[in-house]
């Protein structure tokens, strides 16, 4: 798109006394408008160069002002699409942008509202049939656990109850996965240090070593619900894999950061970013002894980017793994 242009000479201006000096300034507007400013200095006028650079100075002024109106006219509306655009991601149904402004500029507006309107409408059918795959696979389950009663030997029926109890967890966290629930529940101001502390309470309870180093000062806005899950699959991570998990926090006014560390071995470099695809699992966890689905670690990552935020995973220099979760601030 071209943006205003200006060009400027001294021509004859038909009409006017012969002699003087006739100045000619045209600005070309973004649709194609000419806008047209000219001067006509008398032949006495034109030899007082004080009367002369006031004439220009009044005409580069109003080129100035007419210039910054057409590139305000124009950068607004690009600048509100640009904001939809990053807010987008943490809320899908948001209200759809505003078409105004030049023709380009509305186009691109109507787009992206459409684009918006099919990804809400793909998410909303996804989690209807995820639903119903839910309760329709809740129904063979249940019959399996029926029949598990009716076998007479108790290490038998203890080994099928572990193998439904782990088919109902991976069913359950896959659909959650899939579903991502987070993003359907509404934001709100949450105390992430309660949460916390609440959390440490509660592995505590377990026999489990949770510490929490750092505090959080401000509440953070975000989904509690999903909030809680992300955090609690990071520890039980840690958990898992090192014994005890340390929590600590770092509070800006753009962003919180919570680091999940643990003393176990840590991971190769090169699958650090591969333990967030579904069903991966480390050499190190392929065992029943360790449990989980492979999920935990993709889940939470989904959470963390629902909130505009990042979960990644790095290898701590003196041993272990460290969850990096950042979650920035909104600033309206």
């Amino acid at each position: 798109m071209m943006g205003p242009s200006m060009m400027g000479q001294p021509m004859p201006w038909h009409g006017a006394p012969p002699g003087g000096a006739s100045y000619l300034v045209q600005v070309t507007l973004h649709d194609g408008t000419l806008v047209t400013f000219d001067s006509y200095l008398s032949p006495q006028e034109g030899s007082i160069p004080l009367r002369l650079g006031l004439t220009l100075l009044v005409l580069l002024g109003t080129v100035i002002v007419v210039s910054l109106i057409a590139v305000r006219w124009v950068t607004g509306p690009l600048s509100a699409l640009a904001t939809a655009a990053e807010k987008l991601g943490r809320d899908i149904d948001r209200p759809p942008l505003e078409e105004s402004g030049p023709v380009e500029v509305r186009r691109a507006a109507g787009a992206f509202n459409l684009m918006q309107q099919r990804l809400s409408r793909f998410l909303s059918d996804r989690t209807r049939v995820l639903t119903a795959m839910s309760h329709d696979l809740k129904t063979p389950l249940t019959r399996l656990r029926l029949r598990m009663e009716t076998v007479d030997d108790p290490v038998l029926r203890e080994k099928i109850g572990k193998d439904l109890d782990e088919m109902q967890s991976m069913v359950t966290q896959t659909l959650d996965y899939m579903r991502d629930s987070s993003r359907s529940e509404a934001t709100q101001q949450v105390d992430l240090m309660a949460m916390l502390e609440t959390l440490q309470i509660d592995f505590r309870d377990t026999g489990h070593a949770v510490d929490i180093k750092g505090a959080l000062a401000q509440p953070y806005v975000g989904r509690p619900l999903a909030l809680r899950r992300c955090l609690t699959n990071l520890v039980e991570n840690a958990i898992r894999y090192g014994g005890r998990a340390t929590i600590e926090l770092e509070d800006t006014a753009k962003q919180v950061v919570v680091r999940i560390v643990d003393d176990g071995p840590g991971m190769p470099d090169e699958e650090l970013e591969r333990a967030f695809e579904p069903f991966y699992r480390g050499e190190r966890s392929r065992s029943r002894e360790t449990g989980g689905t492979g999920l935990g670690l993709g889940i939470a990552r989904n959470i963390a980017r629902a909130h505009g935020g990042e979960l990644v995973l790095k290898n701590r220099p003196g041993g272990g793994l460290e969850a990096h979760l950042s979650l920035p601030r909104q600033t309206n």
